[in-house]
């Protein structure tokens, strides 16, 4: 973390309080000689939200919480993703919303949500196979509410039991996002992400996926910055407007994955052992952090 006497991490070697130490000044974080928002977007492709696009954001991530939450309590043995696609599609369309993964990307995922089961890190696409005791499942949803984005992600785990290798990727990918969320407030680097999350699933016999990070959000699906969730030299300080995802996909082996050369978006760890992940949206306040998605834990 940069502190306020620290030389700036523009290279200009003046106090980071007085060059580029964020102040609030007419709803989004301001700068002398130029505002925060100019300077981030210009140079990291970085949108700081104001009030009223912050207030957008945090009611299309209520509405993914609500819409993940209410899912994932459907998620038992016997019923299939296609399931809980078909009842997440008609959530977001009863509420004036738009599912954002449906017809997303190059080929155009033909979904309205990712299931990912068992040894899938991440973009799992719903089938027809009905769901067994001992799975587990990641449910993704990201919903539009009046053109803002919502992302969060949480773990199933069917019957509620599972094998010891399924349920510690359960466990450590869960931890490791709230690890990384108890250290968000401006000044923190976006490094700093990784560098919590990572040495802690070391620890506990676990790799983190490289493959794949977190990113910016709100106005759009996938904004700047791109965070990854392994050690890394991402040297931007955050700062408060900032919003964007931490979705940490924690593998049981090795941190490698493979994209089914089929459909092109189903990514399993290359070894075929267990992966788990939790998503919040998360929103840099002048004093911390608000979680914009409060989805329930098990």
């Amino acid at each position: 973390m940069i502190g306020r006497n620290d030389p700036c991490w523009c290279g200009s070697w003046k106090k980071w309080k007085k060059c580029h130490y964020p102040l609030e000044e007419g709803g989004i974080t301001q700068n002398t000689p130029k505002s925060v928002a100019e300077q981030y977007y210009n140079e990291y492709d970085i949108i700081i939200k104001t009030e009223e696009q912050i207030a957008g954001i945090r009611a299309a991530c209520h509405l993914a919480a609500k819409i993940l939450d209410e899912t994932c309590a459907l998620a038992k043995a016997g019923v299939t993703t296609q399931e809980l696609n078909d009842f997440a599609d008609k959530m977001h369309r009863e509420a004036g919303a738009i599912p954002a993964p449906l017809n997303y990307g190059h080929p155009p995922f033909p979904k309205s949500i990712c299931t990912s089961l068992n040894e899938v890190i991440c973009h799992g696409i719903p089938n027809d196979i009905p769901l067994h005791d001992g799975d587990i499942l990641n449910v993704d949803v990201t919903c539009i509410l009046n053109g803002y984005y919502g992302d969060c992600s949480r773990m199933v785990v069917i019957g509620g039991k599972t094998t010891p290798e399924r349920q510690l990727v359960v466990d450590v990918s869960y931890e490791c996002l709230m690890r990384a969320c108890a250290i968000l407030k401006p000044g923190v680097f976006v490094s700093d992400i990784g560098k919590v999350i990572e040495p802690y699933a070391i620890s506990r016999g676990c790799s983190v996926v490289n493959q794949f990070v977190a990113h910016g959000v709100g106005v759009g699906f996938h904004e700047g910055p791109q965070i990854p969730h392994y050690q890394n030299s991402m040297h931007i300080p955050l700062v408060a407007g900032m919003t964007f995802t931490i979705e940490p996909m924690i593998n049981a082996g090795v941190r490698g994955a493979v994209v089914d050369r089929k459909d092109q978006w189903t990514a399993r760890t290359k070894d075929g052992k267990a992966s788990g992940q939790w998503e919040h949206t998360l929103l840099i306040t002048p004093t911390g952090y608000e979680i914009l998605t409060p989805w329930k834990h098990p």
